[in-house]
């Protein structure tokens, strides 16, 4: 790689990786699984990067991201217990806007399985459709159909005073 290179992939990482951080943040629940998970996706996305430079770095790297996600939680046979203080706890009114909203939501984002989490990443904050969403995780669409129907169904369950956007197909 030469220098001129090495400087474009520079500037990419260095512009790019808050936004890739909070996307893995969503997929994986955890800030240093976050780390590791776009660590991760860069070392993959490195050694290709001359071939991208005509294509979108960005999009194939977060491609990158969301298989290496869905590898991992395939993975796991049983999964991880996180432990959530406070989880069952009522959240305090706070002065500045919808940040209980935004805590509680978060709070019980990460009770969700990693697939539901994943779903909800992928279509709601990544905005992608069914068909992208079911190629990026190597389903069908009906299986992201019903995990984002379960995901809602337990998000609403377990946030009975938040009132959740009505999911439409």
């Amino acid at each position: 790689m030469d220098e001129d290179e090495r400087a474009r992939l520079a500037d990419f990482v260095a512009s790019r990786t808050p936004a890739l951080m909070r996307v893995a943040y969503l997929l994986t629940g955890d800030r240093h699984a976050a780390e590791d998970l776009v660590q991760s996706a860069l070392a993959k996305t490195i050694p290709k990067w001359r071939t991208l430079r005509h294509a979108d770095p960005e999009g194939y790297l977060r491609a990158v991201m969301y298989r290496e996600q869905v590898s991992w939680w395939r993975r796991l046979r049983r999964r991880r217990e996180t432990t959530l203080t406070g989880a069952d706890e009522a959240v305090q009114a706070d002065l500045s806007g919808n940040t209980d909203v935004r805590l509680a939501m978060r709070a019980a984002l990460r009770r969700l399985p990693p697939a539901q989490r994943t779903v909800l990443v992928l279509r709601y904050y990544e905005d992608l459709t069914e068909t992208q969403v079911a190629e990026l995780l190597d389903c069908s669409i009906g299986t992201v159909r019903s995990r984002t129907h379960r995901a809602v169904a337990r998000l609403r369950q377990l946030l009975p005073d938040v009132e959740l956007l009505e999911v439409r197909p």
